[in-house]
């Protein structure tokens, strides 16, 4: 005779045998004695608190009825575990800072979606197996056919700004590049007829062609060196076995999480084999869960031609000036060398006079949501944001003389 308790064990002739990582609670009634009475307050049960982005869908949203595909894999997760789940809600197109603030920050249990790679924040985090895999994609009208980098010749092809595929095209005269800043500036440039190609991040790009495309366009995703990675799930490297419990479940959550990939318009086609030389522009690490359009913020710092210090930077400056090109050059321009006079760092103290300190405090403390500046008070300490300053007064121009 065999019992099934709680989806988790099977009870046989008075021996257990393990089918998944049972919780506590099922742990509780299967070496109960039979016929004990026992009660347990669901409040003993802790809560599998994930890190999550509020606005971030595919991925991850605040809204219920929306959660994204990695929140509702951790849903999954959390139900094969017997454990509700919470989330830390936080802005994460901070990248690696995102990480640490959360996740080591010890306000959460887990990050869904990070790179499975030993070179992505060294030994403070681990993963679980694969669940997924993350690429940039080609985005076609569905009679276009486009096999490798060479079928674009000659085309108009709509490239995410400070990507892989931005540095990949760079080296390409025999294509024409329309820069935008986002996958939806990609597919809109592909709607209005401005691009025959967008070449952006695959899971927005399938996202935005479920919901408000209604399928119209063909989404193929990439190989090659920093175009496609594994993603997992990542955890402080002291969670071994809170890991190793998820790892145990993940296997019969496989059908579960290719049916929420479909939901969610994530991008299943069969990838293109994209070559791209070593000696290629310096290619970005991936975007994370944590940011669905890749951003500088989490890349290696940009640098100009000139990537040598200043002569007389002081070391205040100088790391001001890493921190720069490292987070705000994707609008800002590397080494605040801009064009457009409204996000010329450089024109600070011509606009602003003797307000120039406080009215960029204020600025990158609160942000500017509204047109598209998130707030850094949380991600930089006021040291850093001292430093940023030091280095922007270098590049100050004179009445005239900027762009």
């Amino acid at each position: 005779m065999s019992v099934n308790v709680t989806g988790n064990f099977k009870v046989s002739c008075g021996k257990v045998y393990v089918l998944l990582r049972a919780s506590p609670l099922a742990l509780i009634a299967i070496l109960a004695p039979v016929g004990a009475s026992f009660s347990v307050d669901a409040d003993d049960v802790k809560p599998l608190r994930l890190c999550a982005d509020p606005t971030n869908l595919p991925y991850s949203s605040d809204d219920a009825s929306e959660p994204g595909f990695y929140l509702e894999v951790g849903q999954a997760i959390g139900k094969a575990l017997g454990r509700p789940v919470t989330y830390n809600w936080y802005k994460t197109y901070f990248g690696k800072r995102s990480v640490r603030v959360t996740l080591l920050g010890k306000k959460c249990d887990a990050m869904m979606g990070l790179p499975l790679s030993d070179d992505f924040m060294g030994p403070s985090v681990i993963f679980s197996r694969k669940i997924s895999e993350q690429a940039y994609a080609l985005v076609t009208g569905k009679e276009l056919v486009v096999g490798s980098i060479d079928d674009l010749r000659g085309k108009r092809v709509a490239v995410q700004y400070q990507t892989t595929p931005q540095n990949l095209l760079a080296l390409r005269d025999d294509i024409e590049k329309v820069t935008v800043m986002s996958p939806d500036e990609g597919m809109k440039a592909l709607d209005l007829g401005t691009a025959e190609v967008a070449f952006v991040w695959g899971p927005t790009a399938g996202w935005l062609n479920k919901t408000q495309y209604q399928n119209r366009y063909k989404i193929r995703t990439v190989e090659g060196k920093g175009l496609s990675w594994d993603a997992a799930i990542g955890f402080a490297k002291t969670s071994v076995e809170l890991r190793d419990q998820v790892d145990a479940v993940l296997p019969d959550l496989d059908q579960t999480i290719g049916d929420l990939a479909t939901k969610y318009g994530l991008p299943s086609d069969t990838s293109t084999r994209l070559l791209v030389s070593e000696n290629s522009p310096s290619l970005l690490v991936p975007p994370t869960a944590a940011t669905e359009v890749p951003s500088a913020a989490h890349s290696p710092s940009v640098t100009s031609k000139d990537s040598k210090a200043h002569a007389g930077d002081s070391a205040s400056t100088e790391a001001g000036r890493e921190i720069f090109n490292s987070t705000c050059a994707h609008c800002h321009g590397t080494d605040a060398v801009q064009g457009e006079r409204r996000i010329d760092l450089r024109r600070l103290q011509l606009r602003y006079g003797e307000n120039a300190r406080s009215t960029f405090w204020t600025t990158v403390h609160e942000g500017r949501p509204s047109k598209g500046m998130p707030a850094w008070k949380d991600v930089f300490t006021d040291e850093d944001f001292d430093n940023m300053y030091a280095y922007l007064t270098t590049v100050q121009a004179s009445a005239g003389s900027a762009n």
